[in-house]
């Protein structure tokens, strides 16, 4: 069986394991309605529009 070379203190362990969980930051596109920047694949935030039609009424 593997047997460590030697042992590993908590902190070597968990910055090596942080590296695993960084968040990506999302892709962010231009609306095609309006131009403001907004997550792919989204209803826009500012504009209320998916695909050039109007889904969502936003004051």
């Amino acid at each position: 069986m593997a047997v460590p070379k030697g042992r590993v203190s908590k902190s070597k362990r968990d910055k090596r394991k942080a590296q695993s969980w960084k968040i990506a930051t999302p892709n962010l596109v231009k609306c095609s309605k309006c131009g403001e920047l907004m997550a792919s694949h989204q209803v826009c935030k500012a504009c209320g529009a998916y695909n050039k039609k109007t889904i969502i009424k936003v004051d």
